[in-house]
């Protein structure tokens, strides 16, 4: 594997010292911005194009919206289902109700004090040996019966004038906010089917066509974003202790005869191939260091990303 990575290392060295431009070879990147696929639904329609420069918050590109919109609809019924029984519980039952509940109670106090009559006439019966026993145990389990029912709607009557219990208006509450928090969590999702531009830029990429559904976490649309690109490029190692960030460089694109001001904004500590105690004797020679010098100049904005360059360092001519 070393053999490899050396015979690389070697042929990138050669190739700069065969080039008539001084410096080390590179390409030339911009930042990037990727935005994915939250939900798995298919692309409705594009609307910007490849190349088109786009402003924050402008909408890219719209997926299908019509099953989250069933889902939100569903949501917001039962959103409006809770708000419905706090406000019931709230209010209390109404006069109605508690008009009919008094009528059953009535109605079951009238079945208790006939029961109650016919087992004291049954009872008088049955000491004059005028009535079996099974007859009077009859009456009697009638009666404690007529007394439960009498009794179950009294208390029916009591909680309905008391109103609902703190506990059970807090129950409602809470599920009022369970629903209004449902609801809210759909809307984002729905939000998110209109893919915005998070930053100025310009599109690079749109993966996909109307009609195709991309799987969660597919890139939809990928932005090419700052004020101008940068150079990536290998810095030998004698050279690393001379170069710092914010040094002055300068880059030749291919194809261009113009060189392009630029500024190291980063510099890498470690070697970019092989650590540094793998190597020994000659072989420490061939370390690279990765680094990233900033395009300054205003022209560059309009440079495309992958474009071979090569980055004269300060004191190279």
């Amino acid at each position: 594997m070393w053999r490899l990575v050396r015979v690389g290392l070697t042929l990138l060295l050669l190739a700069g010292c065969g080039e008539a431009t001084p410096g080390v070879p590179g390409t030339l990147e911009w930042d990037r911005i990727t935005r994915v696929a939250e939900v798995s639904e298919p692309v409705q329609r594009w609307l910007v194009t490849e190349g088109e420069r786009v402003t924050a918050g402008q909408p890219l590109l719209t997926l299908d919206p019509r099953r989250l919109d069933a889902r939100l609809a569903q949501a917001r019924g039962q959103l409006d289902e809770a708000r419905a029984a706090l406000a019931e519980a709230r209010q209390g039952p109404r006069r109605e109700t508690i008009a009919a509940a008094r009528a059953d109670l009535a109605r079951a106090r009238a079945a208790q004090t006939l029961a109650e009559s016919d087992y004291q006439r049954s009872q008088r019966l049955f000491q004059r040996r005028a009535l079996a026993s099974a007859e009077l145990d009859q009456a009697l389990a009638l009666r404690d019966q007529r007394r439960a029912e009498a009794d179950a709607l009294a208390a029916r009557l009591e909680e309905l004038l008391r109103g609902e219990r703190p506990e059970r208006i807090a129950a409602a509450a809470a599920a009022v906010d369970a629903a209004q928090a449902h609801v809210d969590d759909m809307q984002i999702d729905r939000d998110r089917l209109v893919v915005t531009a998070p930053r100025d830029g310009r599109v690079d990429d749109l993966p996909f066509r109307p009609g195709d559904q991309p799987p969660a976490g597919a890139p939809l649309v990928s932005l090419l974003v700052g004020e101008a690109p940068y150079a990536r490029f290998y810095v030998p190692a004698d050279r690393r202790a001379t170069l710092a960030v914010g040094d002055p460089v300068t880059v030749h694109v291919t194809g261009i005869a113009r060189p392009f001001a630029a500024r190291v904004e980063r510099l890498a500590r470690e070697p970019a191939f092989t650590p540094y105690y793998a190597l020994a004797g000659d072989d420490a020679s061939r370390l690279v260091y990765l680094a990233r010098a900033r395009l300054t100049d205003t022209a560059a904005e309009r440079l495309v990303a992958g474009l071979p360059v090569r980055v004269e360092l300060d004191g190279e001519r």
